[in-house]
């Protein structure tokens, strides 16, 4: 779910944290990419007839286009990605998966009403909803990753707060994820719409973290109350207050605490053993692999992909070399430096004068008169 209304919220309240981007903007930049949302939004792809993406067996391929296209237009945009698994989920995350099995099985009921009445759209939206990343799905990724040089991290628990931790670390420039809880764990920098945004003709949406903090005047420990206040993963809100409230309240009180201390809790019941506390602490200190992390881009195994996708797997032979040839180009693209790298500034140099060298200029130009003063008497 990641956090509810949050990037209006940030579009409303701090919308100088936020620009519009092509691709390209992002050339020699590494980026931590969420890589089960990826692979749940590659899964409920179709094909313009409405069926799903399969092979000649019949096997759900969807992932491994997905993967290999996308993964390649980044590289071909000089993007280094790499690709972060979740691991464990948390035990504060126990409710929510309750809530998505209890989902589910109404999916599946609704699901097998219109297979009964024969309502081909109704049953296309409950199959895609029904969609889940299995344990299959994450290994067949992994290994093409790997096969084509592209670094994949197996998060120790959630991957937005392992995308955060590489961010914070400096590792890579950027979190790649739908998720907007990637900001209340931490990432300096939120992509949106990174893995698609070229497919849809959509702008890839970048949200700074440190221009959200400060122009909503906010500690980072403020921001991560706001955010469960707005609706997480870990724990449910108080009943009655929606994303403008939770705002207010947090700017005139700074703490979930001292709201608690101030609200008509008859009016806005805050949740039964409600366990704020222990959503921030989770936030605050994730459980994340913060060592021995070596980001390495390698050369594609070419003949390994080839085996795989197509003697494996199905894929064409003449449209997967064809990709790898481009694969090998976009390479040499991605390991050129920005720009911007080239260029180190060591000191500024204004043009307009400082508060002290104007002192100094005008203490000189005293001394000047004075001499000169001297001089006729």
């Amino acid at each position: 779910m990641g956090i509810k209304d949050l990037s209006k919220l940030i579009a409303d309240r701090a919308p100088k944290a936020i620009r519009s981007n092509e691709m390209k903007a992002y050339f020699g930049r590494k980026v931590a990419i969420d890589a089960s949302m990826s692979i749940y939004q590659f899964l409920i792809a179709v094909r313009q007839d409405g069926s799903q993406l399969t092979n000649a067996d019949g096997e759900a391929t969807g992932h491994l286009m997905g993967m290999f296209y996308r993964t390649i237009r980044m590289i071909d945009n000089g993007i280094k990605p790499c690709y972060v698994f979740d691991g464990k989920p948390p035990e504060l995350k126990s409710g929510e998966l309750e809530k998505r099995t209890e989902r589910r099985a109404e999916a599946e009921k609704e699901l097998a009403a219109a297979k009964e009445k024969g309502d081909t759209e109704t049953i296309s939206k409950f199959e895609r909803r029904l969609v889940k990343v299995s344990k299959e799905h994450n290994e067949e990724c992994k290994r093409l990753l790997r096969l084509m040089g592209v670094p994949v991290v197996d998060a120790p628990c959630e991957a937005e707060a392992q995308c955060a931790a590489l961010a914070r670390s400096q590792k890579v420039f950027a979190t790649a994820t739908e998720d907007m809880d990637a900001l209340t764990f931490g990432s300096s920098v939120l992509l949106r719409h990174m893995t698609f945004s070229e497919a849809k003709k959509m702008p890839i949406k970048e949200f700074d973290l440190s221009k959200v903090l400060r122009e909503m005047d906010f500690t980072h420990e403020q921001f991560i109350d706001l955010c469960i206040l707005l609706g997480c993963d870990y724990c449910p809100t108080i009943r009655g207050i929606g994303p403008k409230r939770a705002f207010e309240l947090m700017q005139q009180y700074g703490s979930i605490e001292k709201i608690l201390e101030n609200i008509d809790t008859k009016k806005y019941p805050p949740p039964e053993n409600w366990k704020f506390a222990e959503a921030r602490q989770l936030f605050l200190h994730p459980e994340v692999a913060t060592h021995d992390i070596i980001l390495e881009w390698k050369s594609p195994d070419v003949e390994g992909i080839v085996e795989f996708m197509v003697r494996e797997k199905n894929f064409n032979e003449e449209r997967i070399r064809g990709a790898l040839e481009k694969l090998q180009k976009s390479r040499q693209k991605a390991q050129q430096n920005r720009i911007d790298s080239f260029f180190k500034c060591d000191k500024i140099i204004s043009s307009t004068p400082t508060a002290a060298k104007r002192k100094a200029e005008q203490d000189k130009a005293k001394l000047k008169a004075g001499a000169k003063k001297k001089k006729t008497k």
